[in-house]
């Protein structure tokens, strides 16, 4: 469990801080994306639509107020985080496809009941990887595939997925697909497979409707 969980942790955003979304100018070259990867893009939309999964779960298992803006308050990065989980997840599958490495829906399976069984159930999983991961409980199983697909890599390669053989091969993916994100949500570190906050000062930071600012 614990390195399941640990590979979940360097493969899925941190959660920190207070709850901004972006606006800012688009990306003149692709707009209308959140980033492009190999030439296809990660919209605006589908990103905000899987960071409004986050919120809803949220709100549904905390609905008293103060625990909600707590909620909020632990998981203020969650768009740009879930971006780049959105993007590594393409990079990793790309990675995984170019070394001959699958992921079977029997394996996902597999690993998501033990997992269960140990967390006490379907419902505490869920809650562990919304609380710990910002992950909502109707993307699971591609978390876990997620995880799979990082482990079996990292096998291939004779590694694990803390070294850097690892990441290494990820940053080729990287540099190989291409990526452009939006300036709103910062630039790609090709060498890190990591997305990394750019300065933009026409960029400001606001709630959506009933949200808590961040102080």
């Amino acid at each position: 469990m614990h390195r399941r969980r640990r590979t979940a942790l360097v493969l899925t955003a941190a959660i920190a801080a207070a709850a901004p979304l972006l606006t800012a100018c688009g990306n003149d070259a692709h707009p209308g994306a959140a980033a492009v990867v190999d030439g296809r893009r990660i919209t605006v939309a589908q990103l905000e639509d899987r960071v409004s999964e986050v919120r809803a779960a949220q709100r549904a298992a905390v609905p008293d107020e103060a625990q909600y803006a707590q909620a909020i308050s632990r998981t203020g990065s969650l768009t740009r985080d879930t971006l780049q989980s959105m993007v590594l997840d393409r990079v990793l599958h790309r990675a995984a496809q170019d070394a001959g490495v699958t992921v079977t829906r029997k394996e996902v399976q597999r690993m998501r009941t033990g997992l269960e069984q140990q967390a006490g159930g379907a419902k505490a999983l869920e809650t562990v990887w919304l609380q710990q991961y910002g992950i909502a409980p109707g993307r699971v199983d591609d978390n876990l595939r997620l995880q799979l697909e990082a482990q079996k890599l990292a096998e291939h390669l004779g590694t694990d997925t803390g070294q850097p053989a690892f990441w290494k091969a990820l940053s080729q993916t990287s540099e190989k697909l291409d990526i452009d994100l939006n300036p709103r949500y910062g630039t790609w570190d090709v060498e890190k497979s990591s997305r990394a906050d750019a300065k933009t000062p026409w960029v400001r930071e606001v709630a959506p409707a009933g949200v808590p600012q961040a102080t």
